[in-house]
């Protein structure tokens, strides 16, 4: 019989972690901070007296360094997880991740492949201002030869990892700094999840809100709140933002014939406008409204809190955009 442990995120990754480094002896952590200091979201809190150093590495502050070591060590046969501070920081790196990581393999006639994960913390709502709050994985979603994930459930922080580690390709895992706290049931015997799907995290008729990562959770609170003026939402989890699963979106707009994206990015070049095209690409007559997007206001994240908080998507935004397509 399957029992469930209450476990947090953070506790999830580090656990997912600790079970790629015992499966496989070529899996090793590097990046700042990562091994003495236990991580600076305490993910990696006692990997060291583990694993040793050889396999929890702290990095010196350059990201284009040790990311690009990180290509290295994976096209020598090693499984690096490479752990990048804050999503900010990793345009330091962009040009190992675009013109390297993503590259390779093509520009090596099928040669080279790069086993390559990166994890990143993202997102805002922690009062960290406009220098580390912001939400770029969108960006990244845009590189053709890299896979995008945004475990946005205890569930799949904890499986998502060991599939990435056997892809043969470089994955990119975003993980919203909101949600290490965070805690849900999970099976003790919880295995790898898929890494190709989106996911209906709640069935409803009347409209569809699709969310990632830390705006799961705000969809869904705006689902509760519709709930109570009887409209009955379904929320998609895109869980993976590259390449998208138009199958299960279209899907779901297909049965509700209304759609609402909710997006942490800034609303010009966003995933939400990448979705909304696509929606309107393949369900244009299923739609009985414009698909409607909820992203954060285009300005530098603010630091005072009701200024941050005002704006973030929010579930109220969420509430006024349905009623907008619902009417």
């Amino acid at each position: 019989m399957t029992t469930t442990t209450l476990t947090s995120y953070r506790v999830a990754v580090r656990e997912a972690l600790r079970e790629a480094m015992h499966r496989d002896e070529r899996v090793f952590l590097m990046g700042e901070d990562v091994g003495a200091y236990g991580g600076s979201f305490g993910v990696s809190l006692g990997l060291l007296e583990e694993f040793g150093p050889e396999r929890v590495r702290d990095t010196p502050l350059s990201e284009a360094a040790f990311v690009g070591a990180g290509i290295g060590a994976a096209i020598g046969g090693m499984r690096p997880v490479v752990e990048v501070m804050t999503v900010n920081f990793s345009l330091l790196a962009l040009d190992q991740i675009l013109n390297n990581a993503a590259t390779l393999l093509h520009m090596s006639g099928g040669q080279v492949n790069v086993p390559l994960v990166v994890r990143m913390t993202t997102g805002g709502g922690r009062q960290l201002a406009a220098q580390h709050s912001h939400s770029l994985e969108g960006w990244y979603a845009a590189i053709p030869g890299l896979t995008v994930l945004t475990p946005a459930t205890v569930a799949d922080a904890r499986g998502m990892l060991w599939p990435a580690l056997l892809d043969p390709d470089p994955v990119l895992i975003f993980e919203h700094g909101s949600l290490y706290n965070v805690e849900e049931p999970l099976a003790d015997d919880a295995g790898p999840v898929d890494i190709t799907s989106a996911a209906v995290r709640r069935p409803g008729t009347d409209v569809t809100l699709i969310a990632y990562g830390g705006t799961l959770s705000v969809a869904l609170a705006a689902a509760d709140l519709l709930a109570g003026d009887g409209v009955d939402a379904e929320v998609v989890d895109l869980r993976v933002l590259r390449p998208l699963d138009d199958e299960t979106v279209v899907g779901s707009v297909r049965r509700t014939h209304r759609a609402v994206v909710v997006d942490e990015g800034w609303r010009t070049g966003s995933l939400a406008a990448e979705v909304s095209a696509r929606i309107t690409e393949q369900a244009f007559y299923d739609l009985d409204a414009p698909v409607q997007r909820v992203c954060s206001v285009e300005v530098p994240m603010p630091y005072a809190h009701d200024l941050e908080q005002a704006a973030l998507p929010q579930p109220g935004r969420v509430v006024d955009a349905v009623r907008a397509v619902v009417g």
